[in-house]
């Protein structure tokens, strides 16, 4: 791990950037205040926007139906009566690979319209138009359709989830940035004529890779979206997907088994294992909040208690599940403080100790696909089968040629300086480097966003193990600095995976208060998030440890805030604890 401040330190530096967040956060001039989005409903039938539509620039449209209320339900909750409009864009034949590519999309338009407009950003690589109902936090009680929004999701410019569209130049950038400028427009021209007026406030929201969408959207496009929302956001993808191919080196290393798939690969520090160095991080942390109750809130004094070497036993015989082995540890050591290159210079970013880490199972069952999602799909599963592709055809320049490329050699046996070096070249046809076209550039300065009055709220699980809490922390810290955090909150959901799961309450409604924030100028404090146990109506969460309330809630405190128990009342309650 970096070297970490003195308690007192860090104390201090954060006491000053809570009174920073309180403040006007480093603008000076007060912000513009947009006003409040007005309702309108359907001017026509369903069936009849395929003609209303007729005429969109570079546009097909292939359905317009009526979904009828109840055929979709968020959390239990029935969704009203909508127009499902399906389309594409620029579909084009590519001249470097023969293929067919377009920007597939849908619209999901509610005849009750609240006049707001959300554009739905998908995770992974894309390459599915998924339903395009505006999904929120962990297991959704709601969701942007079900408030009222139109919502657009897309396939960012490539079908299906090989990462083979990166062989041509154009996929990559329309999945980088470009489908979105193409979108954008066609989204607010289709809402205009459906409505007979555009969107009053345009919202863009999105987890993990819908995460990067989002903080593109809030540089590159900050003209067309009033709020943005962005959770666990992949905004540094590319050097995420190389540190995680360098982590598998390392726990290659440690592996009981040959590595030849994930299972193999899972056996360098087994689920038990796991779950021993997650009861540890507990044991040291819980109470550092005033409460033991199997979260650790206070993230940084955790950092600076907990130490891997001593508060882990050592193996002084076999591996049995009880102990950590010197190796397991040294390996540990290097993922959690940030992989690097040969020339030790850090990759991505470092990695936060918290009881989620021993959440998920590995393992994959008869039909191919593995158990849970948690560290041992990223860590084990992702690394061989998804981060291979992705920095071998996508994010590298040139890419790797699909006659010879095989992922796993390619995961286990390339050298990752010069994977490290891929993502910033351009070569040939290649002229953008993924560094480029994969990234918001200047994320720390969004003046231009704050100063026509928009805002953006971020939240990301501190468990998350594909992309780092720390890496968000840094890039509010520069906004803070850049441009000032008047517009800007950020959270972090103690215990939680990536985008949802593990010990943790991962349930909220987040773009409410953005809303509220945007066209009313409440700002945002603390958020109430819940536990998805059993009965919950958006989904059951199965990392939750059986000692919780199935209902419990927690308050989401804005950073660098902590959720620190009161002294009193139950530890089931998000009410004994206020944020500070």
């Amino acid at each position: 791990m970096p070297t970490l401040m003195k308690r007192a330190t860090r104390v201090g530096a954060l006491s000053a950037l809570a009174a920073l967040s309180t403040a006007c956060g480093g603008g000076t001039d007060p912000l513009p205040q947009l006003g409040a989005a007005t309702p309108a409903s359907l001017s026509g039938a369903c069936d009849q926007l395929s003609s209303a539509l007729a005429g969109l620039p570079n546009t097909q449209i292939t359905l317009a139906e009526t979904v009828a209320a109840g055929t979709l339900a968020q959390g239990g909750q029935p969704v009203a009566e909508h127009c499902r409009v399906t389309g594409k864009m620029h579909e084009r034949v590519s001249a470097v690979d023969g293929n067919t590519y377009a920007i597939g999309f849908e619209m999901r338009l509610p005849k009750a319209w609240n006049g707001r407009f959300l554009h739905q950003g998908n995770g992974g690589i894309d390459g599915a138009v998924l339903p395009a109902v505006g999904a929120l936090g962990g297991g959704p009680l709601t969701g942007a359709l079900h408030q009222g929004f139109a919502v657009l999701s897309s396939d960012a410019g490539h079908s299906g989830s090989a990462p083979t569209f990166g062989i041509d130049p154009q996929a990559r950038l329309d999945y980088g940035y470009q489908a979105v400028a193409k979108l954008t427009p066609m989204a607010k021209e289709t809402i205009k004529r459906a409505y007979g007026k555009g969107p009053d406030r345009s919202y863009f929201a999105g987890c993990s890779n819908g995460g990067r969408h989002a903080m593109v959207a809030a540089t590159r496009y900050h003209a067309d979206y009033d709020g943005i929302l962005a959770g666990a956001p992949g905004y540094n993808l590319p050097k995420a997907a190389t540190a995680n191919l360098a982590a598998a080196r390392l726990y290659q290393t440690v592996a009981t088994t040959p590595v030849n798939n994930q299972i193999d690969l899972a056996t360098a520090v087994t689920d038990t294992e796991r779950q021993l160095l997650a009861s540890r991080v507990v044991a040291k942390c819980d109470a550092l909040d005033g409460a033991t109750d199997g979260l650790v809130q206070d993230v940084a004094a955790c950092q600076a208690s907990f130490k891997l070497a001593d508060d882990v036993p050592t193996c002084s015989g076999a591996r049995d599940g009880t102990c950590l082995s010197t190796a397991q540890k040294s390996v540990l050591a290097q993922v959690f403080s940030g992989t690097t290159t040969s020339k030790g210079e850090r990759i991505y970013a470092s990695f936060p100790f918290d009881g989620g880490f021993g959440a998920g199972k590995a393992g994959v069952p008869s039909g191919g696909s593995p158990v849970g999602s948690g560290i041992a799909f990223w860590e084990y599963f992702a690394a061989l089968n998804l981060d291979a592709g992705a920095t071998g055809l996508i994010f590298g320049s040139p890419p790797q040629s699909l006659a010879t490329f095989n992922p796993l050699s390619f995961a286990l046996t390339t050298d990752i300086d010069a994977l490290n070096a891929s993502m910033y070249a351009t070569s040939g046809l290649y002229s953008e480097a993924a560094m480029s076209f994969m990234t918001p550039p200047k994320p720390t300065q969004m003046q231009a966003l704050r100063d026509r009055g928009g805002k953006i709220m971020v939240y990301h699980g501190v468990s998350d193990s594909i992309f780092s809490v720390n890496d968000t922390e840094t890039w509010f810290k520069g906004v803070s600095s850049d441009t000032g955090n008047d517009f800007a909150r950020f959270y972090r959901v103690p215990g939680m995976g990536h985008c949802s799961g593990g010990p943790a309450t991962d349930q909220f409604d987040m773009l409410t208060p953005l809303v509220n924030w945007v066209e009313k100028g409440q700002a945002p404090a603390d958020i109430v998030a819940s536990a998805r146990g059993a009965g919950n109506p958006g989904g059951v969460n199965g990392d939750l440890p059986a000692g919780w309330a199935a209902d419990r809630t927690r308050p989401l405190c804005p950073y660098p805030q902590v959720a620190r128990y009161k002294g009193t009342g139950s530890l089931e309650l998000a009410s004994s604890f206020s944020c500070r």
